[in-house]
């Protein structure tokens, strides 16, 4: 399932969730405004709840104090919007960009090495020529 892309205040969100796991709305607002007060909490909450609705995160009710967790990893969430851009600007078709990464180097040796290990153990027999 697709789903939509994620605001920049929404990402910032569940990046923390991708580094930590899982975390109390308190511990996240404290990591993203470490210089405020309580001030930010109720942002943090309306964040929560709409990554929630979007299916972002799980909510873990079972304790008096709501643990998150992120429900996509970052793998997942990167990949979706990767196609969604190549199907926006290149009409589904991942090459234009490879190729553009690959000739700006943007892509370490190291990466196209992985590349080319992960195309060549999915190459069939009669794709072969």
């Amino acid at each position: 399932m697709k789903q939509s892309p994620l605001a920049n205040a929404e990402l910032a969100v569940i990046d923390l969730l991708w580094q930590n796991e899982r975390l109390t709305a308190r511990e996240i607002r404290e990591q993203l405004y470490p210089d405020t007060t309580k001030a930010q909490h109720g942002t943090v909450q309306r964040l929560l709840q709409r990554l929630e609705d979007k299916g972002y995160v799980e909510r873990d009710r079972s304790l008096f104090v709501h643990l998150f967790s992120a429900a996509i990893s970052r793998q997942t969430y990167a990949g979706q919007q990767l196609e969604s851009l190549a199907d926006k600007l290149t009409a589904g078709s991942f090459a234009p960009l490879i190729t553009h990464l690959v000739e700006e180097k943007k892509i370490s040796r190291k990466e196209i090495n992985r590349i080319r290990a992960i195309l060549d153990g999915q190459v069939d027999e009669g794709d072969k020529a």
